[in-house]
């Protein structure tokens, strides 16, 4: 009999088979009481998304599974940024500017930065991954898997889910864990895009594969696809 799809997706992720968590742009500047996108930090709350991240964080934790967090800043000068797009433009304008060193590039409450997770901060584009460190470290970190996480669904996330598929990494990205404006863009993002190139699945699933051997024990539902 062939893999349930609980089992291929506990292979996937398990602790000892290269498998990184990556949260994207979970920034108080973003996603925090004080974010420069105040409705995407609205949707990305109330749809409980921020806090899934925040689960999976700390379940990468207890399980030694690697975290890595993308951040994006800007010099207070722009030296460096991106100007080739409406929305780089339309950024630099926003009340709250995600500077180097400011409160706003802190990784959001609840979500805990443990001394080992690697903190990959970016000046310029919209990929987590182009011309970042992130890949790199995935490569040193003898990454296979990636499970992308955070926000947005919009531009951010699909840019990363992309990226690591053309690396050649095998991207997994729990639904329930990212989240992007309006709300139901998001769940179309994922079915017409995301699901092309990615596993689906949830923040339940990933967890209960974390908390058991290879991701074998349980009974949880199944992996929505992939």
């Amino acid at each position: 009999m062939g893999q349930s799809p609980r089992e291929r997706l506990g292979e996937r992720i398990r602790p000892d088979g290269g498998v990184v968590l990556l949260t994207v742009e979970c920034q108080e500047g973003v996603v925090g009481t004080d974010s420069a996108l105040p409705e995407l930090a609205a949707v990305v709350r109330a749809s409980g998304a921020l806090r899934n991240v925040a689960r999976l964080v700390a379940a990468a934790h207890a399980a030694d599974v690697q975290v890595i967090h993308a951040v994006a800043e800007r010099r207070p000068d722009g030296r460096g940024a991106n100007r080739n797009a409406r929305l780089f433009a339309a950024a630099a304008r926003l009340p709250v500017q995600q500077h180097s060193g400011s409160t706003a590039v802190r990784v959001a409450a609840p979500i805990e930065v443990a001394d080992e997770d690697l903190v990959v901060r970016r000046l310029h584009g919209l990929s987590p991954l182009a011309g970042t460190d992130v890949g790199p470290l995935l490569r040193n970190l003898g990454c296979r898997t990636l499970v992308v996480t955070g926000v947005s669904a919009n531009v951010a996330v699909p840019n990363a889910v992309f990226d690591a598929v053309n690396l050649g990494y095998t991207v997994v990205v729990p639904g329930d864990a990212i989240a992007g404006v309006p709300a139901d863009y998001t769940p179309a993002m994922i079915r017409h895009t995301l699901a092309l190139v990615a596993t689906i699945t949830t923040t339940d699933e990933v967890l209960g594969c974390w908390k058991s051997p290879r991701g074998s024990a349980g009974s949880g539902g199944a992996v929505s696809r992939g």
